[in-house]
């Protein structure tokens, strides 16, 4: 030891001789070595997380919407979470903190066969995070003991999407276009665009009304339109061209002035009107998803006053015209649930709380987001749903906020969003072998009662209104509950034998009794405050229908009979006019219930799209 450490001065003394400045040089720095390794040890540990702080911050700027904890702490065995609250942003309810992470290798294994499906469910599970709108997934390891979770849906593969056999034969003629549809998937899964977020702009402020007259809800639509209402798909499609192709088409229309079938003053723009539902027809391609099972999926209820959900579940899972079976050519997604069987089936009586009917739902909406990656590419805004339970709006509005809403209740104040959502008309239907039964009404000179209402007392206008009107005026016919007579012919007697019918809400804004009035051919009279009338974003409500405000039902006769007389046979005979647009057919009509309600979810998402 000693001899090298001889060794080693006689050669510093050798460079000293020929290199003076190398031998100080070697000496500062073997000085600065001792200085750093005397460094103590919680110096170096700041510093090392410094180094450590920087480099998340990093990869955090490049990355902004990827899932960075998970990528570093991969190890972790993370439990299933839920989506953020929702929050409000004017008058949309947009969700918070959602996110797009790639689950382990793609997103769209829904199109492996059962077998091989089955197989991987038993050793991935998997992590759903988010953002913005974006479920995404994440592989952990199996759990030992796990169970289902409550009330979510069981996944059943679409016979119809793909047949591969495990060793890769071809089991149908199928089976190339379904072999081809994964690769593709899988190819769109890896695209590098997928890294760029989705661009969701805001809503403008409106402002908060106690009550919004029809004039206010038609600025409130006016507004959406001319707001930057598009959603930027987080990777291009065809579709997406073939959008803004219709979009375009539609703003540049040609004016018609007259039509055979469509009667000019019943439409806010009938030229447009006419031209969107024409490219409806030749473009819309829908998706229906084949998950979940019976009864809140796939189960149609075709009577009763929910039963619009139901007609429109039935003949959309039938329909061959607009159902596509390749998901990539879809403009709209269809989330075929029941919003009454979701209440009958899991709500528990007296609870008071809807947490478990919002869990199916969000359990729902994760299986559709992991199986497919299309819920991703918009965050759910290409999807729709019909939902015509009073509940509706509260059980979707946090995990479905995103998506085009076809409510019954209808309600500016309980976050229906102009321009995304559409409103559903409530339709009673008594037997769903001839929901058209004892369909018109009498000829205006044989209707003989100026205003007729008849219903049980729900909700805080109906006593109001009775307490105004019962048994105080001839003219008035207002009741309680009328006596049943067979086949519902007394309340629908007096329907047909009066010129207006009121439309009083019950417990929520909605009511069947506006349907009815359009059925029987008697002229709506509408009393909800905040109510957006079906189809609203198409039909000019003031040409056939009589809104009053709830302030004004003790002035309810006089402003019914300050209508001229020549005023009432106009919106007599629009009422009849406007009648093909709510009537549910046992085989679709043009014009008829669902194309129109098809239309207007149709309509809402052109709107999303910017005009080339």
């Amino acid at each position: 030891m000693k001899g090298k450490r001889n060794k080693a001065w006689h050669t510093r003394l050798r460079l000293s001789r020929f290199c003076p400045g190398i031998t100080g040089v070697v000496s500062q720095m073997g000085m600065d070595l001792l200085s750093v390794c005397q460094v103590e040890p919680r110096r170096v540990m700041w510093i090392v997380g410094m180094i450590f702080a920087l480099v998340l911050v990093v990869q955090r700027l490049e990355h902004p919407y990827g899932n960075l904890l998970s990528s570093i702490l991969s190890a972790a065995k993370v439990p299933l979470t839920s989506l953020s609250t929702s929050q409000m942003v004017g008058n949309v309810s947009l969700l918070n903190d959602l996110s797009f992470v790639e689950k382990k290798n793609t997103t769209d294994n829904a199109f492996l066969d059962s077998k091989t499906r089955n197989e991987r469910d038993t050793t991935d599970e998997v992590v759903i995070n988010s953002t913005a709108g974006f479920l995404t997934a994440s592989p952990v390891s199996p759990m030992v003991n796990s169970s289902p979770k409550v009330g979510a849906p069981t996944i059943v593969v679409d016979s119809n999407v793909t047949l591969v056999e495990k060793d890769g034969t071809a089991s149908s003629e199928k089976t190339k276009t379904s072999e081809q549809l994964h690769n593709d998937l899988k190819q769109t899964q890896h695209n590098s665009s997928l890294i760029r977020a989705p661009e969701v702009n805001k809503e403008p402020e409106v402002p908060v009304l106690d009550v919004y007259s029809m004039s206010d809800m038609k600025n409130l639509l006016l507004q959406s339109r001319s707001s930057d209402h598009s959603v930027i798909p987080k990777w291009s499609s065809t579709v997406d061209q073939e959008l803004q192709y219709a979009a375009s088409q539609i703003e540049n229309v040609p004016i018609i002035k007259n039509d055979p079938t469509l009667y000019a003053p019943l439409y806010r723009n009938l030229s447009m009107f006419k031209r969107s539902y024409e490219l409806m027809e030749d473009t819309l391609k829908v998706y229906v998803y084949r998950e979940g099972e019976r009864p809140i999926l796939h189960k149609p209820v075709l009577t009763g006053i929910y039963a619009s959900e139901g007609w429109f579940m039935k003949q959309m899972e039938a329909d061959k015209k607009f159902v596509t079976k390749d998901p990539r050519k879809a403009h709209l997604y269809y989330l075929p649930f029941s919003s009454l069987m979701l209440e009958e089936t899991l709500y528990v009586r007296d609870s008071h709380s809807y947490t478990n009917l919002v869990q199916y739902l969000k359990n729902y909406v994760e299986t559709i987001a992991v199986k497919y990656p299309f819920w991703n590419r918009t965050g759910g805004a290409d999807h729709f749903l019909v939902a015509c339970h009073d509940w509706a709006p509260t059980e979707t509005k946090k995990y479905m906020a995103r998506c085009i809403r076809a409510l019954c209740n209808a309600d500016v104040k309980q976050g229906f969003v102009f321009g995304k959502d559409v409103s559903l008309p409530e339709t009673y239907v008594h037997t769903a072998k001839n929901p058209l039964r004892n369909i018109g009404g009498n000829r205006p000179s044989k209707r003989p009662i100026l205003a007729f209402f008849a219903g049980q007392l729900h909700g805080y206008v109906r006593p109001i209104l009775l307490q105004h009107w019962e048994n105080k005026d001839p003219d008035m016919k207002i009741f309680g509950r009328l006596p049943k007579g067979k086949g519902n012919k007394n309340y629908a007697h007096h329907m047909q034998s009066s010129k207006y019918c009121i439309c009083a809400k019950g417990y929520e804004v909605n009511s069947p009794r506006v349907v009815e009035a359009i059925f029987y051919e008697c002229v709506p009279v509408i009393i909800s405050d905040n109510f957006v009338p079906p189809f609203f974003e198409v039909l000019n409500w003031d040409s056939f229908a009589v809104f009053v405000l709830e302030k004004d039902i003790p002035n309810l006769k006089n402003i019914l009979v300050s209508i001229p007389e020549n005023r009432y046979l106009q919106m007599q005979m629009r009422v009849r006019k406007v009648q093909q647009h709510f009537l549910w057919h046992a085989k679709p009509e043009k014009y008829d219930t669902f194309h129109m309600i098809l239309h207007s979810i149709w309509h809402n998402r052109l709107h999303q799209i910017k005009p080339r």
